[in-house]
C-alpha cells in the first residue's frame, strides 16, 4: 500500500489543484481581461495625453514661429525705419548744407564783385596817385629848371652890370675948375 501512497497522494493533490485551477481560471481570465481592458484604457490615456502634448508642443512652437516671424518682421522694419529715418537725416543734413553752401557761394561771389570792384577803385587811386606824383615831379622839375634859370639870368644880369659903364663910378673930376 506504500506505492499506492505515492501516486494517491498527488493525485489528490493534482484534483485539489485542479479544482481551485478551474475556479480561479475564469477569475484570473477576467483579471486579465480588466487588466487589459485597464492597460488599454491607461494606454489610451497616455496617448491622449501624448497625443495632447504634442498638440501643445505643436501650437507653442506655431506660436513661438509666429512670435519668432513677427519679431524678425518687427525688426526688419524697425531696420528699414531706421535706414529711412537715417536717409532722411542724410537728405535734410545735404540740403540744409547746399542752402547753406548756395548762400555762401552768392555771399562770396558778392564779395568777389566787392573786391573787384575795390581793385578798380584802387587801381584807379593808384593811377591817380602816380599821376598826381608825376605832375608834382614834374612842377619840382619846372620849379627847379625855373629857379636855375632865374639863378642863371641873374647871374648873367650882374655880369653884364658889371661889365656895363652904368654901373662903374665917374671918373674923379679934374680939381680945377
Amino acid at each position: 500500500m506504500k506505492k499506492w501512497i505515492y501516486l494517491i497522494a498527488p493525485a489528490i493533490l493534482l484534483v485539489i489543484f485542479l479544482f481551485f485551477f478551474f475556479a480561479h481560471r475564469e477569475e484570473a481570465r477576467e483579471k486579465q481581461i480588466a487588466l487589459k481592458a485597464e492597460q488599454a484604457i491607461r494606454e489610451k490615456e497616455e496617448a491622449d495625453r501624448k497625443a495632447e502634448v504634442e498638440r501643445k508642443a505643436r501650437e507653442d512652437a506655431e506660436r513661438r514661429a509666429a512670435e519668432r516671424l513677427a519679431a524678425e518682421q518687427q525688426k526688419e522694419a524697425d531696420r528699414i525705419a531706421r535706414w529711412e529715418e537715417q536717409g532722411r537725416q542724410i537728405k535734410e543734413a545735404t540740403d540744409r548744407s547746399n542752402a547753406e553752401a548756395d548762400v555762401l557761394a552768392k555771399k562770396a561771389s558778392e564779395l568777389e564783385i566787392e573786391l573787384d570792384a575795390l581793385r578798380q577803385a584802387k587801381a584807379k587811386l593808384n593811377a591817380q596817385v602816380l599821376g598826381q606824383l608825376k605832375d608834382l615831379e614834374t612842377a619840382l622839375i619846372e620849379r627847379r629848371t625855373a629857379e636855375l634859370q632865374t639863378q642863371r639870368m641873374v647871374q648873367m644880369i650882374a655880369n653884364r652890370a658889371a661889365e656895363s659903364s652904368l654901373v662903374r663910378a665917374p671918373a674923379p673930376a679934374p680939381a680945377g675948375r
